[in-house]
């Protein structure tokens, strides 16, 4: 990102579920940071211990170690986060589906996960796949929002990794603004909001995921100008291996159990919310470059889509929605 040098733009970060946050604030009357850094640690501390499948005490891992036909009633923001999953597993038919936790551990992703299938070439059999698929769908799970309660059917594992990192932004930019600070730009994990703008007052403006760094050569990242909005990129420039020649997501396809394998590097999308941004963008990733497309004209999904390179595009493709033009092209989308 390129900001302008100024004292009153000042940053915090910190460590949060497995990754980073940063954080940039217009700080005028340079108050101090200590209780700003307290605030945005309190608050992904609460959603890991809501919505933590790496922590066995959180209330999503005692929810998917509970015994068959126990409901559960649960904390506002948890309800809300299962409510939005649920929500658009409904709309995209399942190609993304919060309950694969079964399937994310047989291939090497999560707490329950078995890495060595990863490294010592062990992948697991159609009969493992077949076992865990029975223990997934979102169909299966009863939910009850005005109750905030759910019902485990027996090993339904929820996985919410494709939507919490989102909502954690959401809510601590919400507490953030709710505290005073009227102009921020904060980033978890790669998923981005901004609100306010810079000190000169200009809009924050955001690089966007495009081609693997390989082959990025010496092309100029895309920026686009973030006020008011939230960025989520998914792709397989991260958490993948390799094997028998294939490139294996940690994106899985809850439809068949597999991990997504297509021409698509990165799909970035914008929305109001960095919740629905990040589960749009798990969306996106697993139905790939056309159904993914297809579905982002029909729900009006503001998204660039990046392809590897082939024979066909050497340097690989990219292709923005309509929805995505009418936001940022007319605002300078390209380059710096």
């Amino acid at each position: 990102m390129q900001l302008q040098q100024d004292r009153s733009l000042q940053t915090q970060g910190g460590a949060t579920m497995g990754t980073t946050w940063s954080l940039r604030l217009v700080n005028p009357d340079y108050a101090p940071l200590a209780p700003v850094h307290a605030l945005v640690q309190s608050t992904l501390d609460e959603v890991i211990a809501q919505m933590s499948n790496w922590e066995a005490d959180s209330r999503l891992s005692r929810f998917n170690a509970a015994a068959p036909g126990s409901w559960h009633e649960l904390p506002a923001e948890l309800a809300q986060v299962i409510d939005a999953a649920l929500h658009w597993a409904q709309v995209c038919d399942g190609a993304w589906d919060p309950t694969v936790g079964a399937l994310v551990a047989l291939w090497g992703y999560g707490p329950r996960a078995q890495p060595q299938q990863a490294h010592s070439g062990q992948l697991p059999s159609e009969a493992e796949v077949a076992q865990a698929l029975r223990h997934c769908g979102y169909q299966r799970l009863q939910w009850e929002p005005a109750q905030r309660r759910v019902l485990q059917p027996g090993g339904l594992q929820l996985d919410l990794s494709g939507i919490a990192k989102g909502f954690a932004v959401d809510w601590v930019a919400q507490r953030l603004q709710a505290a005073g600070w009227q102009h921020g730009l904060l980033e978890i994990g790669g998923e981005i909001l901004g609100w306010g703008q810079r000190p000169d007052g200009q809009p924050w403006r955001v690089a966007v995921a495009g081609l693997p760094p390989e082959a990025q050569g010496s092309a100029t990242p895309e920026a686009v100008p973030l006020q008011g909005g939230a960025l989520a990129t998914s792709g397989d420039h991260w958490h993948v291996f390799t094997q028998g020649g294939r490139r294996y997501s940690h994106t899985i396809d809850p439809r068949t159990g597999q991990p997504v394998a297509h021409a698509l590097t990165s799909i970035t999308v914008f929305h109001a919310a960095c919740m629905h941004a990040d589960a749009l963008a798990t969306v996106l990733t697993v139905l790939g470059p056309q159904a993914g497309w297809d579905f982002a004209l029909a729900q009006h999904v503001a998204a660039v889509f990046h392809t590897h390179p082939d024979a066909a595009h050497p340097q690989g493709q990219r292709r923005s929605t309509p929805a995505w033009d009418a936001r940022f092209a007319s605002a300078g989308g390209l380059g710096q």
